[in-house]
């Protein structure tokens, strides 16, 4: 889990052009620019949505490997929207720019599946960094939020740790939770291991089973805290 610019890859034109990028946001004027500053910055802006259900209807169209996800909906709320994004489009990665930076809405977004949160006062270069960031795999947060968010998982953590044995994963499934944490899309791992792609969501969603995790970001933290990179 990184703060802003806690990488030091280059950001260039040629990448930012392979990234395809959903704005959500319930404000029209604001979605606009928000879409014009990506695509000036090289990104393929694909979609627009104005809430949980357009979002997800979509996502399931274009299939976005970002979407840049707002708090505040007409019709729900961001945690939602991100759910049923995920839900449709499993391989997309979500990343929050909302104007609230409360504990409630950060936590609440990550426990939804959303790889990183990003608040609206971040500058034009901040964000298209954190876009690059999140299609690389990487989880992008406001400076400060990132402690908040990892003293959270590691409460949760030692509470689960403290309830019940560690479990037992398959040789396979570890070789699988290694490629996720790695940023890698189900079809990516897929061709990497020549296994079917629905193999690779097999072995994910055991995974997550077994270790009573939600996602793959929360998949990715455990890889990271059991030192199995």
């Amino acid at each position: 889990m990184a703060e802003i610019n806690a990488e030091a890859h280059e950001n260039t034109t040629e990448e930012r052009g392979t990234v395809s990028v959903m704005v959500v946001d319930d404000h029209p004027i604001w979605r606009n620019a928000v879409g014009r500053d990506l695509e000036e910055a090289g990104f393929i802006v694909v979609a627009e949505a104005d809430g949980v259900a357009s979002a997800a209807r979509r996502a399931a169209v274009v299939r976005p490997d970002v979407v840049l996800m707002d708090m505040a909906m007409p019709d729900g709320t961001g945690t939602e929207a991100t759910r049923a994004v995920l839900e449709v489009s499993p391989d997309s990665r979500v990343l929050v720019l909302s104007a609230s930076s409360e504990r409630d809405d950060v936590l609440g977004a990550v426990k939804a599946g959303a790889s990183g949160y990003l608040v609206k006062s971040a500058s034009v270069h901040e964000l298209v960094d954190a876009v690059l960031a999140t299609a690389r795999g990487q989880a992008v947060f406001t400076p400060g939020l990132a402690g908040l968010v990892l003293g959270e998982y590691r409460r949760m953590s030692n509470d689960v740790a403290d309830r019940r044995p560690p479990p037992t994963l398959t040789g396979r499934e570890t070789e699988v939770l290694r490629l996720v944490a790695k940023g890698l899309s189900a079809k990516q791992i897929a061709a990497r291991l020549t296994l079917s792609h629905r193999t690779v969501e097999n072995h994910v969603q055991a995974t997550l089973r077994k270790l009573q995790l939600a996602n793959r970001v929360e998949l990715t933290r455990y890889v990271i805290e059991q030192g199995l990179e």
